[in-house]
């Protein structure tokens, strides 16, 4: 169990200067070619993405007025919902098109042939409950306080701080409880190969 903190995560500019990208989190850590990936993108101005080979991508608003995704030779998508998160490849070539000012949207990506992401939106009413087994989950405190309590430590979350739950088949369950809503975040193998069962 891991707790992150803003200070924690990494912020840089866009290298085509039209925004900033927050990494809340991503493994293997500081590697280029992560199995998976979270982050919080500030957009400024229209552009094109950036192309992620070998990815799938999940992107949901999470502040601002909206964007349209525009993907050549495709349906255009709208976010305009507050995450409610839309997929698509990293392969695809896609512009950001700002509805009426800057907006800030969270990001998922996955590598396909490593893992695949399950995303949850849900308010934060009492406790959560997560038991230990192979798979690795990121939970997002989107707003409110929580606190985290595995075994004999616990840690207090406020908005905007991570929760990180490595795969422990040992490290007992952990209990998340508080007020507020969350984004959670569980990293499966890829469609058609199963998770090591739990022992």
């Amino acid at each position: 169990m891991r707790v992150l903190r803003q200070a924690d995560y990494r912020r840089m500019r866009w290298k085509n200067g039209g925004g900033w990208t927050t990494e809340l989190a991503a493994f293997p850590h500081d590697v280029e070619a992560f199995d998976w990936r979270v982050s919080i993108a500030e957009i400024e101005s229209d552009g094109p993405f950036s192309a992620f080979p070998g990815c799938d991508r999940q992107i949901a608003l999470l502040e601002g007025v909206g964007m349209e995704l525009r993907f050549d030779g495709a349906e255009t998508q709208r976010l305009e919902q507050r995450l409610r998160f839309v997929p698509f490849v990293g392969e695809a070539p896609v512009f950001g098109k700002l509805l009426a000012g800057p907006v800030r949207d969270f990001n998922v990506m996955t590598r396909r042939d490593r893992c695949r992401a399950e995303i949850l939106h849900r308010p934060l009413v009492g406790p959560m409950l997560f038991v230990p087994d192979s798979t690795a989950w990121f939970v997002y405190l989107v707003g409110g306080r929580a606190e985290c309590r595995n075994k004999d430590v616990s840690s207090a979350l406020g908005a905007g701080d991570s929760l990180l739950l490595e795969p422990d088949l040992a490290g007992g369950n952990v209990v998340l409880s508080g007020g507020g809503e969350v984004v959670l975040i569980r990293f499966v193998p890829p469609a058609g190969i199963a998770a090591e069962p739990a022992r």
